[in-house]
């Protein structure tokens, strides 16, 4: 796999989303580059021996390169502003224009040379192979359009006439170096950002799985107990609180009848219709085998009787094809916090509600209120 295929397929996207940010920053740092080239010029000429003439200094040395540059600067970040996917082409270009202009008046610095490196150390930020030879190229036709003035090509020897494209050969492939390691190190570090994702989703469910019953997608026994523990602390706090318990009236006959796969179903259904019917404060959990528990938060009494009363008329109503189109029904013991009541002897009592409930007829909620 080539370094631009890996880069289409790894680089991230809030990766590249940051291109139009960094070209606004390269373009602030190619303004600083401009005026402090003005400035030292203008040093030069006034504090130390300049041997050109006024208006000649003027004109050439610090208008028209400060002008070309400004120019450049203001129509890439325009381009940047309005048409971003044009936007790295217009500022490799604003580069490679303010970096020659500037060798240009400067060739016998021979140091100068060295600011044709920025636009290729600049185009690395992209991680982009194509686009990192792509300013090469243009560090190439500014160099070779620099050979048609006489002055530059005079002053220049055989061997700097080699040695400057071989120059940005070299630095260009270090550049490559550079784009190629930073993808392997992108890529390293998404593989291992996908792992460590993947990893919390996995521990995410896990911990889910342990919280709930796999059959019903309720709670389970052991979540609930730790959900009614505090619950029960919050009602001795002043909240109210109402524990309800739902059995599903001959359910060991539907097993032994219809198969331990229908029984699933049934369970299924009635948690359904109890997951459909609480509200969001309410805490429901299979308690075991066809027995469901309810912990209602922050009702009254007569908001509570009303909702598992809902329940239990809901199932009753309900036919079912895999019973012959014949309905199941629950039977139901509630009870309210009191101050008098710890959470076993909470729990206890709507128990024995739950089994006068059994007792007397079944299909029917019983409550401390309410005689069996």
């Amino acid at each position: 796999m080539n370094s631009s295929s890996i880069h289409n397929s790894q680089i991230p996207t809030e990766y590249e989303s940051k291109h139009s940010k960094w070209i606004r920053k390269m373009l602030h740092a190619y303004w600083v580059v401009v005026i402090v080239h003005f400035l030292v010029q203008l040093g030069c000429y006034l504090f130390l021996k300049y041997d050109l003439a006024l208006l000649d200094f003027i004109v050439n040395v610090l208008f028209w390169p400060t002008a070309i540059s400004m120019v450049c600067i203001l129509l890439s970040s325009y381009v940047n502003r309005r048409f971003p996917s044009c936007s790295f082409t217009t500022m490799s270009v604003t580069s490679t224009v303010i970096a020659w202009t500037l060798i240009h008046v400067n060739y016998d610095i021979r140091i100068m040379l060295a600011i044709c490196l920025l636009p290729i150390f600049a185009s690395v930020l992209f991680f982009n192979s194509k686009r990192v030879w792509f300013v090469f190229s243009l560090q190439m036709a500014g160099y070779a359009l620099l050979l048609f003035d006489p002055a530059y090509r005079a002053y220049l020897s055989s061997f700097d006439m080699v040695s400057i494209p071989a120059f940005l050969i070299i630095a260009t492939y270090v550049a490559q170096i550079i784009v190629t390691s930073g993808v392997e190190v992108l890529e390293d570090l998404q593989q291992s950002m996908e792992a460590k994702q993947e990893l919390i989703v996995r521990n995410a469910i896990i911990a889910k799985q342990s919280k709930t019953d796999g059959l019903t997608n309720l709670y389970n026994q052991s979540s609930f107990k730790d959900f009614y523990e505090k619950a029960f602390e919050y009602a001795n706090s002043g909240m109210s609180l109402h524990l309800a318990l739902i059995d599903i009236d001959n359910f060991k006959y539907i097993n032994d009848t219809y198969g331990h796969r229908v029984g699933d179903i049934i369970l299924e259904k009635v948690s359904r219709i109890i997951q459909e019917s609480v509200t969001a404060s309410d805490i429901a959990a299979r308690y075991g085998g066809e027995e469901f528990a309810l912990l209602m938060l922050e009702q009254s009494f007569e908001q509570a009787y009303n909702l598992v009363e809902q329940i239990r008329q809901k199932i009753s109503l309900m036919g079912h094809l895999e019973l012959e189109g014949a309905a199941i029904t629950v039977s139901i013991g509630l009870k309210g916090y009191n101050l008098n009541l710890s959470k076993d002897k909470l729990f206890e009592e709507v128990d024995a509600c739950l089994y006068a409930a059994k007792r007397t007829g079944k299909n029917k909620t019983v409550t401390s209120l309410i005689p069996a």
